[in-house]
């Protein structure tokens, strides 16, 4: 067999998108006599593949023998045969084909079959759109020079953009959804890519894009998600019943689940999963009697019919808007890079803004008050929260050395969890979503616990809340790394219902006076917002604290919930429960009603 290289050409000189029609016209002195101009409809292209052949010579018309044709997906391509030797020929033959006619030798003829037909019924190229075997296609030949191809060989890496990006630096690489690009060099978070829509080189952000020919280009596909995040995702605002993803299996390395949203009546919302598990000679499948070449077809299928699971899916997951990566160098910025926009809020240090940065990446702006803190002990601090990285961690971009020093962080929608628990929205909140919210501040705190880290001031207020209702700890301003306790300097404010007791009568906090705190950042969510203590003043507190008191269940609380409210009000700090095992309690809290896998179909 001779040896054939797969690789793709994009031509730069104009960019076709999904559904457009394209005049393509031979342009070759030697085709003079061929004046007209055909129109193609590229409406089904799912991506260019062209086959790279070695030790063979071109003609006119191409490749002698169609027998070269290798094709991996069964929808209409472009083909491109050139010689090994690209010196000899200064122009290439392109030549349009359907992908079917190739298939004929395929043992799994059915489904190209099938496959063909639901292309052909979208095409005009498609003369026969019931026979798979006298299916007929036009043919086209186009010479194109060689300084408008690019090239990229299976070594090279192809990616195609999931969201717009908008440049808002010199060196980055504008781009729409859709669009093909080659990556040149990956460095961090930003990589150097090369657009074949405009043959323009930049940086690119990593997480706007994913590799062809991976699962990561379907919108449906989450790769290494959890379940517990699978379920936050789908039950988040913006999905209805029938919203659905795939994620690689956490228990069998290899296979995959499929979750979906359902309604039932009596019970509400809810999340079911199904194993999709694996053929031994390749293929997929939920139910054994119904099998699939590939994941694609499986999700198709379902879409069509709910053939035995919960119901049809409807439409794949929204997922979490991606956070712009942040430029490595881009630590102490200028103020004039800054546009303030609307003031969020004031606290103890100074106001918060929704801003841009560069305008064009939205950003939160916490602005300090003059004299509140030296500047030296604000970077100090600052660079302490640069090291603090973690999903559950409100992330610091950059800061403005000058005074009023200006803190820059990523923006969160819903404001700080205090606030959105009073809405509309946030009353809405069942139990369940609550204790889920909850178990990811205490996930968060697990990180700090972990880093040997205090926060010092954990209340709701401080909690962040994104559009899907994920949660993120903030205002690490009082933080402090520490080797077991930290003793607060003279002088220094803290809320006094929300500190521990050795915290208040001493100055000292540790880990275990946020474990205190995050039990009354208990209370303050299943009350919606409630000021822990009701009717009582500061000094009325500390004298019932100072008696043992501690306050009451809260009305509506489960006993269970309660009683991990008071685990984390004991009087000695060391008897108090690490943040690791409150995350975990708090996932499992309502594990005993939660479903596993659903049965086969």
């Amino acid at each position: 067999m001779r040896n054939l290289t797969t690789f793709c050409i994009w031509s730069t000189f104009g960019d076709t998108s999904l559904g457009d029609n394209v005049k393509c016209t031979c342009n070759d002195d030697t085709k003079q006599n061929n004046k007209k101009q055909e129109t193609i409809d590229l409406a089904i292209f799912e991506l260019f593949v062209f086959i790279f052949s070695t030790g063979h010579e071109l003609t006119d018309q191409g490749l002698q023998s169609e027998e070269e044709w290798r094709l991996n997906r069964a929808s209409v391509k472009l083909i491109c045969f050139i010689s090994r030797r690209r010196e000899s020929f200064p122009s290439y033959i392109f030549r349009m084909g359907c992908a079917c006619s190739g298939q004929k030798q395929v043992s799994e003829g059915e489904f190209y079959k099938r496959k063909h037909n639901s292309q052909a019924s979208n095409s005009l190229n498609h003369t026969n759109k019931t026979q798979m075997d006298d299916c007929k296609v036009k043919l086209l030949l186009e010479l194109v020079p060689f300084d408008r191809l690019l090239y990229l060989t299976l070594d090279d890496a192809l990616f195609v953009a999931q969201h717009d990006f908008k440049a808002n630096d010199n060196s980055h690489l504008p781009f729409k959804k859709g669009d093909k690009l080659k990556v040149l060099q990956e460095i961090g978070e930003w990589w150097l890519a090369k657009s074949f829509a405009t043959g323009q080189e930049g940086f690119i952000p990593c997480n706007y894009v994913a590799r062809v020919d991976t699962l990561e280009v379907e919108n449906w596909f989450f790769k290494s998600l959890s379940r517990r995040e699978t379920e936050r995702l789908l039950l988040a605002p913006g999905n209805k019943p029938g919203a659905f993803l795939v994620r690689e299996s956490e228990s069998c390395k290899g296979s995959y689940s499929l979750s979906v949203r359902d309604h039932v009546s009596g019970q509400g919302e809810m999340v079911k999963h199904y194993k999709i598990r694996l053929l031994d000679k390749g293929g997929f499948y939920i139910s054994p009697s119904t099998t699939f070449p590939s994941l694609q077809e499986l999700i198709t299928y379902y879409i069509c019919t709910a053939d035995g699971l919960c119901r049809r899916l409807y439409a794949p997951c929204k997922p979490k808007a991606p956070q712009l990566p942040w430029a490595q160098d881009e630590w102490e910025i200028p103020r004039e890079t800054l546009k303030m926009e609307k003031k969020l809020g004031a606290g103890q240090f100074g106001e918060v803004w929704m801003g841009y940065y560069k305008t064009t990446q939205k950003v939160a702006i916490k602005t300090l008050k003059e004299g509140m803190m030296e500047p030296e002990a604000f970077l100090q601090e600052a660079n302490l929260m640069k090291q603090l990285q973690h999903e559950r961690l409100v992330r610091l971009h950059a800061v403005v050395t000058k005074e009023p020093i200006l803190i820059v962080t990523e923006f969160m929608i819903n404001g700080c969890l205090l606030d959105f628990l009073k809405t509309d929205e946030g009353r809405k909140l069942t139990l369940n979503k609550l204790i889920d919210m909850s178990a990811q501040i205490a996930e968060g705190m697990a990180f700090i616990e972990k880093k040997k880290y205090i926060h010092r001031d954990l209340r709701a207020a401080n909690i962040l809340v994104s559009e899907t209702l994920h949660c993120k700890i903030a205002d690490f301003g009082l933080a402090r790394i520490i080797d077991s306790e930290y003793t607060a300097q003279e002088g220094a404010k803290f809320p006094i219902k929300w500190t521990a007791p050795e915290a208040i009568n001493f100055g000292t906090f540790s880990i275990k006076s946020d474990v205190w705190s995050f039990g009354i950042l208990l209370t303050e969510m299943v009350t919606y917002g409630r000021i822990p203590y009701p009717g009582m003043t500061n000094p009325e507190v500390i004298r019932s604290l100072d008696r043992m008191y501690r306050m009451l269940c809260p009305e509506g609380c489960p006993e269970e919930l309660y009683d991990i409210m008071m685990m984390c009000w004991r009087e000695r700090p060391d008897d108090r429960p690490t943040f690791e095992f409150l995350q975990n309690t708090l996932n499992d809290f309502f594990i005993a009603t939660e479903g596993q896998y659903e049965m086969q179909p």
